[in-house]
């Protein structure tokens, strides 16, 4: 495919959108349309606009679908995406141009399409917006505002393409598109119900009357001024003006972002010298303000121009790109005071800048109007998530006149400063994606359950919903059908699900470890009341698992379901292993492993502890036809010191655990490390009486720690000292030499690696405790004949984790290195299935038939005080319904095709910009505007492109230009030789038959 937009015809545009809400009640995939509040509007320009909130100019501007569908969920303000001289395919954008995963960043600027193309999609837009406000009632037809967006120079904006432009949006009535609009719409009259010829005549062609500056970085402040003079005088329009960041000069935003943990980004300070400078701004925009009022015209600045950044690892193609969304909004609204400090909050501010749902109430309720979003309509909800801002936003008391509260913008800048919402986290996130690409049909999955989420593939949206509901004891069901530790794995699960998990691009992922916690904790004792138990399996071979802690304890419990004898050997008098033995018990108490030891004692394990296990010849001739070795990583990695000795971590977490009243360590421990086991060492360590510090040392930074981000920010609540960059040299006179180090260039493992400086510091310590790693003691299984590799782990099959000796298996720590507590589930389950086959129910396979209606409903809302969920009820039900790429799509490439009663994704070709943001956020290793199966319109652009799909030769017989699997044929659906899945060709057949508005240009 090609990054080259197509523009769809108002002849094809009226029937895609009546037939489409016929059929299925949307238009451009938008399903619940927002109705405006009769009588209530806000004026500007000497216009009338209901909601005061709209697309600013950017992706969802550029096309005419693009604005409908802003339109129809609540934007009545539109920032049409900025035109200049240099447009169409002489604009050089790399592709993709947009990641928005988190803050966004983008590469792009102007239109991608020719001038002349734009100004038709502006007015084909205004001119629709006008018959779908009557026809379907969402307001009244006048009360939305057009606002152009103009860039870069004076000298380009004088050209006669850009100054036809501006006429053109001043007054359509003499451009041939809107001649086309109006036949158009009468050739379609028998499409409505309430617009007539009339109301079509009626329409006026006065599409725009004001204008947003956009200058280029660099853009001295004469030009700028001359632009906008010309504006507002030779133009008569109402004018504003985009400010930049960089009014706040580089030492307060490079202070800022590193504040706020954006310090990763990459700038350095030539924009904020060659740009606009405040002192030279202020003067200025006064001058410019009172031409305007001379003019009786409205003038006032926008804030604020995307912020310009180094791309520094690979996050779009191009050496600089444009920093938008949460991380902006602190340095946008500090720009916002700035200014109206200066104009005494009479100075008029279009607001862009991080604006979402979380904040537009305090923008508007500062005075700060119209404000318009780009990055959160980015993310998953995409359009729909505007209907959620203005239905807040209508609520409020409308202003007549602009005056900013100074007072309340203050308080929103300290907000911005301090709130968690605008800082990042401590670690980068991982990948959000699984491991497998993108099918071409049924492509819908929970990511949260897939490769890289849960290894175990629990059934995580089924259990969900039944918490969401109120069924505790459904949801155990769920939950224990593959996870037979309920209560450690709720409490200290690792959750990599979470990473996955959709909902972590609207508020945050859901807490899905607590959910599977309130679970258990409600509905234990009622589900060990009904469970039944398992019938003995006759002759059914007998398996010895060596190893009570988590691995072991699957074991058991997985394989005595089946109704085969089992029994668990644990040396320690107590079963759990690292969960009764060394994690502190602040953390998970022993009465929550024993709720999952007496599950598997219930279905009919057995346990032998206090002793040593048998070993191998021994349990062969016990009659023990398999044995599991589910022994842990117990091996330390010793810290050499050049003076002094450091403790072993497991000794002193065993002890902590043990005697946690009792503290012969001293006051000043100093832990060594940055896992998660050095956070349990120093959270323990904190716990211990008489002990006045506790400092971690580690040579990277708290970024660059291995620890999960939920460990780091434990230690931090428990009060343990972080002391960042530093390598342990040796421990003298209680005191630990520690050399300093810098961060350098990333290593394989994409973390920066640590360099030594030459400089030394010393930090207080009574004790040092080392925690660098454990390993498996290779030892033991060599000297049973079990083959290890290099690293110490046994060598196994890959399927059944079976090792080079008959019937002897190896799970967890000893197959992985050290492994978490699911990982170890799924080692159990892995080898309890090459014994006997262990039956799983599949809950959420199994249970299909719920109304998508409900998934869909939630798409788009995020959780605020006014729309509290609970954290189950926030599951988006992604294994039923997903649509994700048809949601972050700005052009809504990506549309939903209902085959057979299924929905399927078809990525249309023609409006599809290439701009990637659908790959950002698929949940699969793929990129749907690539790999999802496609719709040409044209035999030129099926040939210029590799994406597999098709282009309709002839619709009545079905003739089709096919791509399929690198072949490409001229078929008939109904004879088609070619080896094509019927659901491919019920796919075609469905979009031929039934969405063939989709098929005319």
């Amino acid at each position: 495919m090609t990054d080259i937009m197509r523009p769809i015809s108002i002849e094809a545009l009226l029937p895609w959108i009546m037939e489409e809400y016929k059929k299925s009640n949307t238009i451009f995939g938008v399903r619940k349309f927002f109705k405006a509040e009769k009588n209530k509007t806000i004026s500007l320009f000497n216009e009338q606009m209901e909601t005061p909130v709209g697309p600013a100019a950017g992706p969802h501007t550029q096309l005419t679908q693009n604005i409908v569908a802003a339109y129809l969920t609540g934007s009545r303000f539109f920032e049409v995406k900025t035109v200049q001289i240099l447009d169409g395919e002489d604009l050089p954008v790399s592709k993709p141009c947009i990641t928005a995963r988190d803050e966004a960043y983008n590469c792009e600027w102007s239109t991608e399409l020719r001038v002349p193309q734009a100004m038709e999609e502006y007015i084909k837009a205004w001119f629709i917006l006008k018959l779908l406000a009557k026809e379907f009632e969402l307001g009244d037809p006048n009360g939305f505002i057009f606002n152009m967006s103009v860039g870069y120079d004076l000298e380009g904006i004088k050209t006669p393409k850009i100054q036809a432009y501006i006429d053109g949006m001043q007054d359509a009535s003499t451009t041939a598109v809107w001649e086309k609009c109006i036949a158009a719409a009468k050739a379609n009259l028998d499409l409505f119900t309430r617009v007539d010829e009339s109301y079509i005549d009626q329409i006026s062609p006065k599409v725009s009357h004001s204008i947003t500056l956009s200058t280029l970085h660099g853009c001295p402040p004469d030009e700028i001024e001359r632009i906008a003079v010309h504006l507002l005088k030779d133009k008569g329009l109402n004018t504003f003006i985009k400010c930049n960041p960089t009014l706040l000069g580089y030492d307060y935003a490079r202070k800022t972002m590193d504040e706020l943990g954006f310090d990763y980004m990459e700038f350095d300070d030539h924009h904020f010298n060659e740009d606009l400078q405040f002192e030279d701004a202020v003067p200025m925009l006064h001058r410019l303000q009172e031409l305007a009022n001379s003019k009786q015209l409205n003038f006032g600045v926008k804030i604020t121009n995307t912020f310009p950044v180094d791309v520094g690892q690979n996050e779009l193609p191009s050496e600089e790109m444009y920093m938008s969304g949460r991380s902006l909004f602190p340095l946008s609204v500090m720009v916002a005071k700035k200014l109206s400090d200066a104009f005494g909050g009479k100075l008029q501010i279009s607001y862009s800048g991080g604006a979402d749902i979380f904040n537009v109430k305090d923008l508007f309720e500062a005075g700060i109007w119209p404000i318009t979003v780009a990055t959160t309509l980015l993310k998953p909800g995409g359009y729909q998530r505007m209907s959620q801002v203005a239905n807040v936003v209508a609520t409020l008391d409308y202003p007549t006149h602009v005056q900013l509260d100074l007072e309340k913008l203050t308080a929103l800048v300290e907000k911005s400063k301090t709130q968690a919402r605008y800082q990042k986290s401590i670690k980068l996130p991982i990948s959000p994606k699984i491991k497998e690409t993108l099918p071409l049909l049924n492509c819908y999955t929970a990511p949260c359950r897939g490769t890289g989420g849960c290894p175990i593939d629990q059934d995580i949206p089924a259990y969900l919903r039944y918490v969401a509901e109120g069924n505790y004891l459904e949801a155990l069901k769920v939950i224990t059908d593959k996870n037979p530790l309920p209560f450690i794995t709720g409490t200290i699960c690792a959750h990599p699900c979470e990473t996955k998990c959709t909902r972590q691009f609207y508020e945050g992922a859901i807490d899905i470890r607590g959910v599977k916690l309130e679970a258990a904790e409600h509905a234990y004792d009622e589900l060990m009341a009904t469970m039944v138990k398992p019938i003995s399996v006759p002759d059914a071979p007998r398996t010895a698992v060596v190893g009570g802690g988590p691995a072991g304890i699957s074991a058991g419990y997985l394989l005595a379901r089946e109704g085969f004898p089992v029994t668990v050997f644990e040396k320690d008098q107590t079963i759990g292993g690292v969960c009764s033995q060394i994690v502190p018990e602040f953390r998970i108490s022993m009465e929550s492993v024993q709720h999952d030891v007496d599950l598997a004692k219930f279905m009919g394990a057995e346990f032998k502890c206090g002793q040593a296990a048998p070993s191998l010849e021994e349990l062969k001739e016990q009659g023990f036809d398999n044995v599991i070795y589910a022994i842990g990583a117990w091996k330390h990695n010793n810290l050499k010191l050049a003076a002094g000795e450091a403790i072993n971590s497991l000794e002193f977490l065993q002890a902590c655990r043990k005697n946690p009243n009792t503290n012969p360590y001293g006051e000043e421990i100093v832990v060594i490390g940055g896992g998660n086991t050095a956070m349990d060492c120093a959270r323990a360590a904190k716990h211990l009486p008489g002990v006045k510090n506790v400092s971690l040392v580690y040579r990277r930074d708290k970024r660059n720690m291995p620890a999960d981000e939920e460990e780091l920010y434990m230690a931090l609540e428990d009060g343990v000292t972080f002391r960042e960059l530093l390598a342990p040299i040796g421990l003298e006179n209680g005191q630990l030499k520690c050399e300093v180090m810098k961060l350098g260039a990333r290593d394989a493992s994409g973390r920066k690696k640590p360099e030594a400086t030459g400089e030394f510091v010393e930090v207080p310590a009574t004790t040092v405790v080392s925690a660098i790693g454990e390993k498996v003691d290779d030892t033991f299984f060599n000297a049973i004949g079990i083959q290890t590799d290099n690293r110490g782990r046994v060598i196994v099959d890959r399927d059944t984790l079976q090792t080079n000796l008959d019937n002897v298996f190896v799970v967890g720590d000893a197959n992985r290195g050290p492994a978490t507590i699911v990982e170890a589930i799924a080692d159990a389950t892995k080898a309890c299935n090459a014994i006997t086959e262990v039956h799983n129910k599949n809950f959420e396979r199994a249970n299909q038939n719920i109304d998508r209606r409900i998934p869909r409903a939630k798409r788009g809302i995020l959780v605020t005080d006014d729309t509290p969920m609970t954290q189950a009820e926030r599951c988006l039900e992604c294994s039923i319904i997903c649509e994700s790429c048809v949601d972050v799509c700005p052009n809504r490439a990506n549309v939903v095709i209902n085959v057979n009663d299924d929905p399927q994704i078809l990525h249309i070709d023609r409006m599809c910009n290439e701009c990637g943001n659908c790959e950002t956020f698929c949940p699969y290793s793929s990129a749907p505007y690539k790999d999802k199966f496609t719709l040409f319109n044209s035999e030129a652009d099926f040939y210029d492109s590799t994406n597999e799909g098709f282009y309709t030769i002839d619709a009545a017989a079905q003739k089709v230009l096919l791509r399929y699997k690198g072949q490409t044929a001229t078929i008939t659906l109904s004879e088609s030789n070619m080896d094509i899945p019927n659901g491919l060709l019920d796919f075609m057949e469905t979009v031929i038959n039934e969405y063939s508005f989709m098929l005319a240009n």
